[in-house]
């Protein structure tokens, strides 16, 4: 006997109890639930609230006042212009174009250790001969490291060099390269230095030298002597 055609609202109701039932044989519910979770509550963002709070200090100088810091202005040795003048390069012009020969060299040599020793010792003194270097290029004339470190400032200073006739010339010394540098090309100019003449350098007071300077004889018959 035939079975009765179910109406298709029973059909379809009765396919969905099937399957509701083989969904819970396989699990299919909880596996649906991971594929789709629900959805997360973003944190609300945090709010932060200004407070004036006392700075905690070290108990060593939690009673002593605040510090005062002011401003300190450092002096820097400056020196005064100075102007050439067409004398000097003249007659250093003239002096250099005289030779002079190695025996001229160790006379005014010989002369000015006469001339320092006749000083006596109540000053220091330090002899120089001229070399190129010290009369072109930057004009540095260098001292002996020992009698700076004895006798002259410890730090740079403005340094007076006083010729026979009175005149000074400030120049710069350099404490840390123990040696003259700005002024003493116009030292060197208004007496018109060359190669060979020796000077001896007498400390009068802790910032100003005596020079005496002994002239290298030229070829040309120039005579030696003190200026």
């Amino acid at each position: 006997m035939a079975k009765p055609k179910l109406s298709y609202e029973e059909s379809r109701r009765q396919n969905l109890e099937e399957n509701r039932k083989k969904m819970a044989a396989l699990n299919l519910p909880q596996l649906a639930q991971l594929a789709h979770p629900a959805p997360v509550e973003l944190a609300r963002p945090r709010t932060f609230e200004k407070h004036l709070v006392q700075v905690r200090r070290s108990t060593r100088v939690s009673n002593h006042s605040s510090p005062v810091y002011k401003e300190v202005f450092v002096e820097r040795v400056r020196m005064p212009r100075m102007s050439y003048h067409s004398s000097w390069q003249k007659g250093l012009w003239n002096r250099t174009n005289a030779s002079a020969s190695d025996e001229a060299r160790a006379a005014a040599l010989h002369e000015a250790q006469e001339l320092e020793s006749g000083l006596g010792s109540d000053n220091p003194t330090i002899m120089k001969t001229i070399i190129p270097s010290y009369i072109s290029g930057g004009f540095f004339l260098c001292l002996k490291r020992q009698f700076c470190m004895e006798n002259l400032p410890k730090g740079d200073e403005v340094m007076t060099l006083v010729d026979v006739d009175g005149n000074e010339y400030p120049t710069r010394y350099l404490a840390q390269r123990f040696g003259l540098s700005a002024g003493w090309k116009e030292f060197a100019f208004a007496h018109a230095l060359v190669e060979g003449d020796a000077l001896v350098f007498q400390l009068i007071r802790p910032t100003a030298f005596k020079v005496y300077i002994v002239r290298v004889k030229r070829s040309e018959g120039s005579s030696a002597g003190s200026a």
